[in-house]
């Protein structure tokens, strides 16, 4: 059974740093593209980023680009969220998402296969 399990959240204050981490199990992770979307209370999920199967493209929502990185370990079955300078609007819950043989449409939630059960990111002002 497919398993993406999302770890690394908690509580930082605005202008610190996290990194979440998203473990996979019983997939071939290198045939997925990996994605990160977030959702806060009374709002959509939306888009983060997004790394190829390759890990030759990465893609970003406007909003984070520049403070947020993507990352992926092929061989650990990873995927990666470096978070810097975190703002308040940034508090979620953060969701890591796999996409078979996905390299368009990074951004739309609906081509991705299988999701983690999210970890919740708050940053205090």
């Amino acid at each position: 059974q497919v398993q993406l399990v999302e770890s690394g959240g908690g509580l930082v204050q605005s202008g610190e740093s996290l990194r979440l981490s998203c473990a996979t199990s019983d997939l071939t992770f290198s045939d997925y593209t990996m994605g990160w979307f977030r959702q806060a209370p009374g709002k959509e999920r939306e888009f983060v980023a997004a790394i190829t199967f390759s890990g030759a493209i990465t893609h970003y929502a406007d909003s984070v680009k520049g403070r947020f990185t993507i990352s992926r370990d092929n061989a650990q079955n990873k995927v990666y969220l470096w978070m810097n300078s975190l703002k308040p609007e940034d508090t979620s819950v953060y969701y890591c998402a796999a996409s078979y043989l996905n390299s368009l449409y990074l951004a739309l939630s609906n081509n991705y296969d299988y999701w983690g059960q999210g970890t919740q990111v708050t940053v205090s002002s």
